[in-house]
């Protein structure tokens, strides 16, 4: 009924209860997870996982790792994108892009390791997943420099209307999760209201970005650790608030999001459909 269209299920918050993590998605009707890889390091692990819980997966290097990147590491990328081309389940590169707003990295080492994964996914015909961070129009002009053609997901998305309506316009879908539920997100629900209905995805970046009933604070979190921590199996209460905005049913919901994510990555309408 529901895809999770970006969930980092790999992480080491996961890692006391991942199969109980997946169970309870599960159960609440998601049938699908992509699972991002962020660096060489864990190219390998999310393909185990999405071929252990029968989801999907995506490769990349996160703009947040590319400062400690290995010097070969955009090479480890592509000799595993080759070897694994025929798997049904990598669905996509990813999850790469631009953060302009953690400290500290290098614009033009992210640049380099952006511009580079593009090319990758356009030479293996896959769509990207787009890390999209005070970074829109940057990430913009990176995809009409490569000339990318199979268009992907900008998860995450924060940016303006007419920014949204770019990436719409070179074949992408926006990923709207958790910070939709928050009343003060003004800006995004705005943007989940308004742009086309085939525009939009839902994902949860799991166990980042929880929805307004899991958010705890800095102090709060260093308190009780673990707390806070997002999941899958909380998609569908978050799909509630996209209904809201749109004025959707639930089920129209579902249906709608679950459309979008098998055109964005079309392996997964493969996978869906098996």
């Amino acid at each position: 009924m529901w895809i999770d269209t970006h969930c980092h299920l790999d992480a080491a918050e996961f890692d006391a209860d991942r199969d109980a993590v997946v169970a309870r998605a599960r159960a609440a009707g998601v049938t699908q997870i992509v699972i991002p890889a962020v660096d060489t390091h864990n190219l390998e692990r999310v393909r185990e996982l999405a071929h252990q819980h029968d989801f999907s997966y995506a490769l990349g290097i996160h703009p947040l790792y590319v400062m400690n990147a290995a010097p070969d590491a955009l090479d480890r990328l592509a000799e595993a994108l080759a070897r694994h081309a025929g798997d049904e389940r990598l669905v996509a590169v990813g999850e790469i892009g631009l953060d302009f707003f953690v400290p500290g990295l290098d614009p033009d080492v992210q640049q380099q390791f952006y511009v580079g994964q593009l090319k990758l996914a356009q030479r293996a015909g896959l769509p990207v997943l787009l890390h999209v961070r005070r970074s829109a129009d940057k990430l913009l002009a990176g995809l009409r420099r490569v000339g990318f053609t199979h268009g992907g997901i900008a998860h995450a998305f924060n940016g303006s209307e007419q920014q949204a309506q770019a990436f719409i316009e070179l074949g992408f879908k926006l990923g709207f999760g958790g910070t939709l539920t928050f009343e003060r997100s003004q800006q995004i629900r705005r943007l989940a209201a308004s742009v086309p209905d085939n525009a939009l995805v839902l994902e949860t970046d799991a166990p980042d970005i929880p929805p307004q009933w899991l958010y705890k604070t800095a102090q709060q979190r260093g308190a009780e650790p673990g707390q806070g921590r997002n999941e899958s199996a909380e998609l569908p209460r978050i799909a509630e608030s996209l209904a809201a905005v749109r004025g959707w049913t639930l089920a129209r919901t579902a249906e709608v999001t679950r459309a979008n994510a098998c055109a964005a990555l079309p392996r997964l309408a493969k996978l869906e459909s098996a």
